[in-house]
Formats: C-alpha cells, structure tokens, sequence
C-alpha cells in the first residue's frame, strides 16, 4: 500500500495520515487511532489493519501495509456485503511481492 492510498476508507485517511499520528501522538494503545480524523470507527473494517499498523510502531518499525489498494478495497465490498473477512493484516494471501 502507499502512503496516499486509504486505509480507512469511510473516512479517507490515508496511510501518510496514519503514519504521521504515530509518529507524533506516540497512542499506547491502537484504538486511538479513532482520534485521526475517525480512522476505524465507520464500518470498522479497517480496524484490524489499524492494530497491525500499531503494533507495528510500537516494535520501532515503519507502519506499512503489504496489500494492494485494489485487493484492500476488493475485500472491503467482501465485508461489507457478507459481515466476515476473508484476509486480514499479514496474510500470505493479502501479501504482494511487488510492494
């Protein structure tokens, strides 16, 4: 994923959004994230890729996600159509070799 594209999508913020808040909020726990602009709290699909993001800044590491934008949004509609998720963060499937 690169840094302009949306992790939450309901409410665009984007993944330089979200990198940006760790960096400088420094949130001890991930459901802080909710305070950038509303991350995670419209149809919560992001939710889980928020705590990964999170966990990921607090091991020191670069908060990235390694899922297309068009697989992300692909499993977005998935969720939102059937209420299950079919990949989450750090899933061989959700993985791209190009990123």
């Amino acid at each position: 994923m690169h840094e302009d594209d949306h992790v939450c999508l309901c409410f665009r913020v984007s993944l330089r959004k979200i990198r940006s808040f760790l960096r400088t909020q420094n949130p001890t726990v991930a459901s802080m994230l909710s305070e950038c602009f509303g991350a995670g709290t419209g149809c919560q699909w992001c939710v889980p890729f928020l705590k990964h993001l999170h966990d990921q800044h607090t091991r020191g590491e670069l908060p990235d996600l390694r899922i297309s934008p068009e697989q992300y949004m692909k499993e977005r509609q998935s969720y939102r159509d059937t209420g299950t998720r079919s990949v989450l963060p750090g899933d061989s499937e959700s993985q791209s070799s190009d990123i």
